[in-house]
């Protein structure tokens, strides 16, 4: 098992002590140094002489089993799977790293051969208390409260939204909607959530098909969105549904970019008919300093930084100790990516 991508020391002495029949390779002076928590990518500055480069693609073509993608590059996967047939099985470091996947244009024969497993369940924490944190601003009207002060204007008084009053749509009750809702639950709100099996999750009042959406987005105060990035799920949330939305409505986005139309957004924020969004992830990114989501008032921009927490790092380590026991012992592992959906 080749170590792909930056890891502390103390993490890899974890992953051997809780599965000690691997051989964990891990070359230091081959990967970016990080520059903050879960920085998987590492400094964008660091680069090898091509004698280090040669060395680490030496490395990952050794491997049966990679810890991360090569320098979080498709490209380099595609090369490294391409030239590694002894390859069986990459960990990915992001929890929607089916899109990486599929950006690497790998062969069916390739997808066949090789194992992809997300960290998908890590990050489900820090991404709820962000979608509570966007449904509270939604509710306690921060577009207005910003103004106001930045006018440094004392108004009326004003009746504000009671999340324990509110009626809220989780799309998608994954890993991390299901925290979602669990939390809002927690605070009196009443969930709605979507599945496209009849499942029971804690905190959802009423389980609905995502084909039925456009049945109750008319009721809720707010909408938010936990999906992973597919063929199916692109759009998902576009002008035909915003039509739809109660006026002045929240909007909240921890999912994938791609699942909202963001020039239907941006047209329902205009009018009113959404009236607050907290997007921490966009259809392309690094948001382009063109789009008008950057100016308006009523939108929040987070730049895909809400997963981010200290325990990350360790949490994708233990979740891959785990999975390479399964490995080993022949059993399905957690999080394998669907290669025909991608996610």
């Amino acid at each position: 098992m080749v170590i792909a991508t930056p890891l502390p020391e103390d993490l890899a002495a974890m992953i051997v002590e809780a599965e000690p029949r691997i051989e964990l390779i891990r070359e230091p002076d081959l990967l970016p140094p990080m520059r903050f928590a879960a920085d998987f990518a590492g400094d964008p500055a660091f680069s090898r002489t091509p004698e280090q480069q040669a060395r680490f693609e030496a490395l990952l073509d050794s491997a049966e089993v990679l810890y991360g993608i090569p320098d979080v590059d498709p490209a380099a996967l595609a090369r490294t799977v391409s030239a590694n047939p002894g390859l069986a099985w990459v960990q990915i470091m992001a929890a929607g790293g089916g899109g990486q996947v599929k950006a690497a244009g790998l062969s069916d024969a390739e997808l066949d051969r090789v194992a992809f497993t997300t960290s998908a369940g890590v990050h489900g924490g820090p991404l709820a208390e962000f979608a509570v944190f966007g449904v509270f601003a939604g509710a306690k009207t921060l577009p207005r409260l910003n103004a106001q002060q930045a006018e440094h204007r004392w108004s009326d008084r004003w009746e504000m939204g009671q999340v324990s009053e509110q009626e809220i749509l989780v799309i998608g009750l994954g890993g991390i909607g299901a925290e979602v809702a669990r939390k809002l639950s927690a605070l009196g709100a009443r969930v709605i959530g979507t599945s496209r099996r009849a499942v029971e999750v804690e905190g959802v009042d009423e389980l609905i098909h995502p084909d039925n959406i456009s049945s109750v987005i008319g009721r809720v105060d707010a909408i938010v969105v936990t999906l992973p990035g597919t063929a199916e799920t692109e759009k998902m949330l576009g002008a035909e549904l915003l039509a739809e939305v109660k006026p002045g409505v929240t909007v909240v986005n921890v999912g994938r970019g791609t699942v909202i139309d963001e020039e239907a957004l941006a047209a329902a924020l205009t009018d009113g008919r959404v009236g607050f969004a907290a997007l921490d992830v966009f259809a392309a990114e690094p948001l382009s300093p063109e789009s008008v989501l950057w100016d308006m008032p009523n939108v929040l921009v987070s730049p895909h930084t809400a997963a981010l927490n200290s325990a990350e790092e360790r949490r994708i380590a233990e979740l891959f100790a785990r999975n390479a026991t399964a490995f080993l012992d022949g059993e399905r592992m957690r999080n394998i990516v669907n290669t025909v959906q991608f996610y």
